[in-house]
């Protein structure tokens, strides 16, 4: 007769062992479920889609359900190791690993492409196609440039040039716009568009950012489109430097911004009055974006945030005078060129800036970010 102490106490010290004591699926620490039918720790939310998976696996809590003695005995002949061993095995550099904090649609398809249609075990390299060809084609939901409709278009991925273009009709010869890869972004953002599947893509337009709120309705349709636009970018950046190491190119496919919000801004007299705009900073390019709201497609303005040798820094200012609105919590960034002063609505929102600030502030500049730097003083002259 199982013992459930004696089988909870065994599953509790295999879930510290190193590779059990984080997710399977998206590295979140202590995991608190298993699947019994692919011998697996997984986190709480990862454990939603293993659910959604009765065929290929079976979910219970190792704290709180009960657990036959064949159950754990089976557990102890995986674990998160063995298992991934053998469903990751041919996962192409490119292809997106989600974490923790990455957004559902990208974790649900890793784990039902993982375990589900077993896509990098060897057995089906052909479903790897659709996002590893070099050529991707699709229909996808488009947000007007100047308004918040969303019309379908044409969207045509190529390695050979290693452009995006999109066509405003399905049978349309002309592009709408040809996007090179050399800058381009790609991001989820479903609650900043208002869709489970809203991706977000961004690339240069002159010198200022332009971009593209798009949207499938099919989660496996539009993830394969981000691992598209990640392929063509990977083979972008390997064509640039081929001696570069593939570890070294991977985080620089695509970015994601270290914080995004509204704060209210003032012009470069500052005696104009605060007026609130939505600002992305990124720690790759060391560029703070602003917008007029979190949808625009073309950004208005941007900082660039060297380091404090080169004459950068931040910190918290009390607000002066009348010309601010209800915002109270002032971020102050020191610039050779100017000081910015920017107005949180929270202390909360204020502490995170400024923070962001520092990280940026605290890292090397390299070559690469002189010439932005450079690029950027002479636009604003």
């Amino acid at each position: 007769m199982a013992s459930p102490e004696r089988n909870k106490k065994i599953l509790l010290d295999m879930v510290k062992q190193p590779s059990n004591d984080h997710c399977a699926d998206c590295g979140a620490p202590e995991p608190d479920w298993a699947s019994y039918k692919l011998g697996v720790f997984v986190c709480v939310n990862c454990s939603g889609t293993h659910r959604d998976l009765p065929a290929i696996s079976q979910i219970k809590s190792i704290r709180l359900d009960f657990w036959d003695d064949f159950l754990v005995e089976f557990m102890k002949t995986r674990g998160n190791a063995a298992a991934n061993a053998f469903y990751e095995k041919c996962v192409p550099p490119f292809y997106y690993r989600p974490q923790e904090k990455d957004c559902v649609v990208l974790k649900d398809q890793w784990i039902r492409a993982k375990y589900e249609r077993r896509e990098f075990t060897g057995e089906n390299n052909s479903l790897q196609q659709v996002y590893s060809s070099g050529l991707y084609e699709g229909i996808l939901w488009k947000k007007g440039k100047d308004n918040k409709q969303f019309l379908k278009r044409r969207f045509l991925l190529s390695e050979t040039d290693f452009t995006l273009r999109y066509f405003t009709k399905e049978d349309s010869k002309k592009p709408k716009a040809v996007i090179s890869m050399k800058d381009l972004n790609a991001v989820f953002q479903p609650e900043k568009i208002g869709h489970a599947h809203g991706l977000q893509i961004s690339y240069l337009e002159g010198e200022r950012t332009r971009n593209l709120f798009v949207y499938h309705d099919n989660s496996q349709e539009i993830v394969s489109c981000f691992n598209a636009i990640r392929a063509t970018r990977f083979a972008y950046l390997k064509k640039v430097d081929p001696n570069a190491r593939e570890c070294d190119l991977v985080p620089l496919i695509t970015r994601s911004s270290i914080k995004e919000g509204y704060m209210e801004k003032t012009g470069p007299a500052q005696w104009e009055t605060f007026k609130k705009r939505w600002f992305v900073l990124n720690l790759t390019d060391r560029k703070m974006s602003y917008f007029k709201t979190s949808l625009d497609a073309l950004e208005l303005g941007a900082v660039f945030i060297g380091t404090e040798v080169h004459g950068y820094s931040v910190r918290e200012v009390q607000p002066k005078g009348n010309r601010s609105g209800r915002w109270r919590f002032g971020v102050t960034l020191e610039t050779p060129d100017r000081q910015f002063v920017f107005l949180c609505d929270q202390e909360q929102d204020q502490r995170e800036w400024i923070e962001a600030f520092k990280l940026v502030i605290s890292q090397p500049m390299l070559p690469q970010h002189y010439n932005t730097e450079a690029n950027m003083r002479r636009m604003t002259k």
